[in-house]
């Protein structure tokens, strides 16, 4: 899809809903010498989630299951625990949240980069997918972001949907000025 098109569609963005592996880490586990695994999450991503909710838009965290790691990076980029879904139903998560929220499929924007996420991501109204998401993933998406998973996606589709919005100056300017 070309930029044009995603730019309109980014313009109806809401609420915005990421997966976590492989959209806010980049896949890759690592293990600790004392069977502990670990991944990294993008700093660059935290600026991403908080520059779109303080331009109003909120976001989540949709994974098959919610991880204390996944607990402490929502605390790091300041996304509330009660918008942290941890289920592999995720139609039925989006069903649910829409019918709570009132919000359509048009007002959500669906980050994803794997099979499981193909299904939301033809649904909602602008889907997205990293550099290396899956062929299927890309395939899909109305828009694919310049950086991998856990490389600053979300910083770079949160500048998108807000400047497309008109929201983008004065979002950093308020960030600048809070010192976040």
């Amino acid at each position: 899809m070309n930029k044009e098109v995603a730019i309109e569609k980014a313009k109806k963005v809401k609420f915005v809903i990421l997966d976590i592996h492989g959209v806010l880490t980049d896949s890759v586990l690592y293990y600790l010498d004392d069977g502990k695994k670990s991944e990294c999450f993008s700093l660059h991503d935290r600026l991403g989630c908080m520059a779109l909710m303080e331009g109003g838009i909120n976001v989540s965290f949709l994974t098959s299951k919610i991880t204390r790691t996944d607990e402490q990076v929502a605390k790091v980029y300041n996304v509330p625990l009660e918008r942290l879904w941890g289920t592999s139903a995720k139609m039925g998560k989006l069903d649910e949240f829409e019918k709570e929220s009132g919000l359509k499929d048009e007002d959500i924007c669906y980050v994803g980069d794997e099979m499981i996420d193909l299904g939301i991501m033809k649904r909602v109204g602008f889907s997205v997918a990293p550099s290396d998401a899956s062929i299927e993933a890309r395939e899909v998406a109305h828009y694919v972001t310049k950086a991998g998973g856990g490389k600053g996606v979300v910083r770079e589709i949160a500048e998108l949907i807000l400047r497309a919005q008109g929201k983008w100056e004065t979002v950093i300017d308020t960030l600048i000025k809070e010192g976040r």
